[in-house]
């Protein structure tokens, strides 16, 4: 049964770092990059919600279903994100990965493939996941295809499935990687982050 704890992780230009409360106003600059909470089927926190966005994640790590991290990109210093593992079951030993959002000019970068190298080697190889989720809206196309980019397996469609920020209701595409095919994913994670652009400071 996998047990699952703040953590720093770590590597490929980015740091991962256990979600703060004095984190808020770092997510609120990163966040108005892009106005990304304009995009209706995310997460994103509007401007003046970033302190309630931060709570609301802290608790659902106290309750442990949630382990909310930040991620700060190294060549510049700056948080310019969010992702965190939710629907944490340990008796399943599964995790997922989501509510993860990157600055626009952090979108399309190694961000992101680095950061899911972290979080799917540290789900498979320090907590021994037999499985790691993942999750999006089924009107988020860029998500969807970020998720099968890193080679994660589309499993289904639950329809009517979640409630958005703006009260709408979502069909949530799923995917999933086993902890057999991981491996292969890392391996095709590395060769991405080898030639993934990275903005100059």
């Amino acid at each position: 049964m996998i047990a699952v704890a703040p953590a720093t992780l770590e590597g490929h230009g980015v740091r991962l770092e256990p979600m703060a409360p004095e984190h808020a106003p770092a997510l609120a600059a990163a966040a108005a990059d892009g106005r990304l909470w304009e995009l209706w089927y995310t997460s994103v926190p509007a401007p003046g919600e970033e302190a309630r966005y931060v709570a609301d994640a802290l608790a659902g790590r106290d309750a442990g279903h949630m382990l909310p991290w930040v991620v700060r990109e190294l060549g510049s210093g700056d948080v310019v994100g969010t992702t965190r593992y939710h629907d944490v079951v340990p008796a399943a030993d599964r995790v997922e990965i989501g509510y993860t959002w990157y600055a626009e000019r952090w979108q399309r970068s190694h961000v992101n493939a680095a950061c899911k190298r972290l979080l799917l080697a540290h789900a498979f190889e320090t907590l021994a996941c037999k499985v790691v989720g993942l999750r999006t809206d089924n009107f988020n196309f860029r998500s969807q295809r970020a998720i099968e980019g890193i080679g994660a397996k589309r499993d289904g469609v639950i329809r009517h499935h979640g409630v958005r920020r703006d009260g709408s209701v979502r069909d949530t595409v799923m995917f999933s990687i086993l902890a057999a095919e991981w491996p292969d994913v890392r391996r095709h994670l590395d060769l991405r982050l080898a030639r993934a652009p990275r903005p100059a400071p």
